[in-house]
């Protein structure tokens, strides 16, 4: 059991890790084509994972409340969405303008960079940790193939970001074998909140219903706010499209069939 945990919480990292080396192999950004195409894939596995994997079973848990079922889900998801919302407001947007004022030198906007993608991963470690917390207490509305569908759909929206980190700090100057380094920092926290909100899981699991729409709100934020303008905006947005209803369409197979 303990594996299956640390598998759990381990994959989304990954997607960062892995998504921080592309430096390694790219002479400069990502394509555009391509950047749309995992952009529009990710979202589509987000919304699918957020409706699926968290917001359903969230109403399914307050379901002796009747008709105020839905309370526990729409409380939380609109706080999950505040949260991110203070947090982009807070910190730097993760796609910082290099003429943005206040960020004089390429340590501030490495800094912050970095510290914006980190403070974005925190919310999805949790959204794992939270289901595995619920698996672990038996709850029949969450299963350990749920969980892992959800891992797994995340460390496909980490792909991309971890790129998004570690091409910018290349092309400022660093090597890349540091900027790789930074991207797989911002990583790191997620199995770190994961396994944190594990640990807290007797003070978690009476408010479960609140905490998995809460982080359904935090994923569709970041889908609104980053993956859905950058498959739209500009050329080839079709095939960010395309890629978004495949994403979704796999994300909602795997849901339905695995949890």
């Amino acid at each position: 059991m303990n594996y299956i945990i640390a598998k759990g919480l381990i994959i989304p990292f990954l997607g960062t890790a892995l998504g921080s080396a592309l430096v390694f192999f790219m002479k400069k950004e990502l394509d555009q084509r391509v950047q749309k195409i995992l952009s529009g894939f990710a979202a589509g596995v987000m919304i699918a994972a957020s409706i699926w994997s968290l917001l359903i079973p969230s109403i399914d848990m307050a379901a002796d409340r009747g008709r105020l079922a839905f309370v526990p889900a729409v409380v939380g998801f609109c706080l999950g969405m505040v949260f991110l919302l203070i947090l982009d407001k807070t910190v730097p947007h993760m796609h910082l303008d290099e003429t943005q004022e206040g960020f004089k030198s390429n340590l501030q906007k490495t800094t912050m960079m970095v510290l914006a993608v980190t403070l974005h991963n925190i919310p999805e470690g949790m959204a794992v940790g939270i289901l595995y917390a619920g698996w672990l207490s038996g709850s029949a509305q969450i299963t350990e193939a749920g969980a892992l569908s959800l891992a797994i759909g995340i460390a496909i929206q980490n792909f991309p970001e971890g790129a998004i980190i570690s091409m910018p700090l290349h092309s400022k100057g660093l090597s890349k074998p540091k900027a790789c380094w930074y991207g797989i920092l911002s990583g790191i926290v997620e199995p770190v909140a994961g396994l944190l909100t594990i640990l807290l899981a007797s003070l978690i699991l009476p408010a479960l219903p609140y905490f998995l729409s809460f982080a359904a709100g935090a994923m569709m934020y970041v889908v609104v706010e980053e993956l859905v303008p950058e498959m739209t905006e500009g050329e080839h947005s079709n095939m960010g499209t395309v890629a978004f209803m495949i994403g979704f369409a796999l994300m909602m197979v795997l849901d339905v069939t695995l949890g």
